[in-house]
């Protein structure tokens, strides 16, 4: 496993859209997330292709990966953060040069579709990869990124602890339309926190993604390694409670609930049909990992969800959930090592 150093203030961070070119389309926006890493402290590049779109991409495939590589090679470079998702970085995976990755580590983060990224940058070189905050959608909002979210940037990528994932005390789904509508804070809801759904005690490395993208993966060189793990998984408002079912299923189909020691499941957006109890979320769950007896916890803050705290593929974890609904996940080491 490699660890990246950690980010200092005064360093400077790489922008890229290795997914969708939904950056093309809301420069307000990709400006003001911009003026936040700005205000944070960083000097920031963007990189060349990464306000082009083509189709439902952000140019073609040589394009994005050139700015990969060009951000992964620049020794000023000292992490790179994704613009957003999409539907199409698992295009970029045959043609990575994952030795030039393994040759200059350094923290790579982004979300949803970027969950391909991650686990094959991941499985192919050992480097630690962060399920976190994008530039559109989190750097990006009015105001600047949400506390409990700037907290665990800071707390995991600079500060480098070993920390425990709390809930929120808030968190909000509202959508305000894009450079048209994002002139205010959304509003937000109290948040129930981290729910117990199986009690146990299970330690591993974290496997943390997206299903509906992890498992775009199955078949191929870059699934990851889920023996022993403690697997984290979200999905976006587009799914429904069917397409959740049919993910967890075919997950346990492929035999990866024989394999992990803990699951942790992200808050879904009540779009996706569940309710506010998640009754029909618990029911789909048990019946997916039926006849294992690791621990369960839901509702977690990560994901298609804000605010968000930061995942890192590949470090150990810990993760203890009570039968009186107290719920513990912390990491067992450091995500980044000293400049």
């Amino acid at each position: 496993m490699i660890r990246p150093k950690k980010l200092q203030r005064g360093d400077t961070i790489g922008i890229v859209s290795p997914s969708s070119g939904i950056a093309a389309l809301c420069p307000r926006r990709l400006q003001r997330g911009i003026n936040e890493l700005e205000r944070l402290g960083f000097q920031v590049i963007v990189g060349k292709n990464a306000k082009k779109r083509h189709e439902y991409m952000a140019g073609t495939i040589e394009e994005r990966i050139e700015d990969l590589h060009e951000m992964f090679v620049d020794s000023k470079v000292k992490a790179i953060i994704t613009t957003i998702g999409g539907t199409c970085s698992h295009q970029l995976l045959e043609d990575l040069d994952y030795r030039l990755i393994q040759n200059n580590p350094k923290i790579f983060m982004g979300y949803s579709d970027i969950t391909a990224l991650h686990l094959a940058i991941f499985k192919q070189t050992g480097l630690v990869t962060f399920l976190g905050p994008a530039v559109l959608p989190q750097f990006g909002e009015f105001g600047g990124l949400l506390d409990y979210t700037h907290d665990y940037f800071e707390d995991v990528l600079m500060n480098g602890n070993a920390i425990e994932i709390k809930s929120s005390k808030e968190w909000t789904y509202e959508y305000l339309e894009w450079d048209k509508e994002d002139n205010r804070k959304r509003k937000t809801v109290a948040n129930t926190g981290m729910k117990v759904l199986k009690p146990g005690h299970a330690t591993g490395h974290i496997v943390a993604g997206n299903m509906g993208v992890l498992l775009l993966l199955t078949g191929t060189p870059y699934f990851p390694n889920v023996d022993g793990a403690i697997l984290c998984l979200e999905d976006d408002e587009g799914e429904t409670p069917a397409s959740i079912d049919r993910y967890l299923t075919q997950m346990r189909q492929m035999g990866v609930f024989n394999k992990i020691n803990g699951l942790v499941i992200g808050r879904f957006h009540p779009l996706v049909g569940f309710g506010e109890d998640n009754p029909l979320l618990k029911e789909i769950v048990l019946r997916a990992t039926r006849g294992y007896d690791f621990p369960i916890v839901y509702d977690a803050d990560f994901g298609h969800t804000d605010p968000m705290a930061i995942l890192p593929n590949g470090i150990k974890a810990e993760l203890k959930a009570s039968e009186d609904g107290k719920v513990a996940f912390r990491f067992l080491e450091r995500a980044v090592d000293e400049g």
